[in-house]
């Protein structure tokens, strides 16, 4: 038998998906932290390095549609509630061949913003195969997880490195 606070949120008394009622939630300063890395070859990599990408500058690009995914989170993922986002960033830097990207959401809400960085993060990885798969079809996204949050009553969290 699961225990109430092992229960999942999502699922009702007759295992159907709902979306969790947070009305009687605090409103509290949240903050989540999430990452992805991208495997890419060498010639891919040197093309960012040069900037010699056709579409533009593909690290600046998925910067941008990192942020506009996290502002979207509650249209992509069923469940989720849509949130007044205080705040995105999208760290995005080249290291040897790999892409790592960092995405940190804020908000002031009554639920957490784990989401919003999580699919940050996910679809700047994803902008990064659409605009180089042109030199590197084998790229591998992996990583995908979150870092670290804060805020809410479950508390905090960091994961284990």
């Amino acid at each position: 038998m699961t225990s109430e606070k092992n229960k999942l949120s999502h699922l009702d008394e007759a295992n159907r998906a709902k979306m969790v009622d947070v009305g009687s939630k605090p409103v509290t300063a949240r903050a989540a932290t999430a990452e992805a890395i991208v495997q890419i070859s060498n010639e891919l990599a040197a093309a960012i390095r040069e900037n010699k990408i056709a579409k533009g500058n593909i690290l600046e690009v998925a910067r941008l549609a990192g942020i506009q995914a996290a502002k979207r989170t509650d249209q992509l993922i069923p469940l989720c509630h849509s949130l007044p986002l205080d705040s995105v960033d999208v760290d995005i830097s080249l290291e040897g061949n790999s892409v790592h990207i960092k995405a940190t959401a804020r908000a002031t809400a009554r639920t957490g913003v784990e989401m919003e960085a999580l699919t940050a993060a996910s679809v700047a990885a994803l902008t990064i195969y659409d605009m180089g798969k042109a030199i590197d079809r084998s790229m591998v996204i992996s990583s995908i997880r979150l870092l670290a949050k804060s805020g809410g009553t479950r508390g905090d969290y960091t994961a284990a490195r």
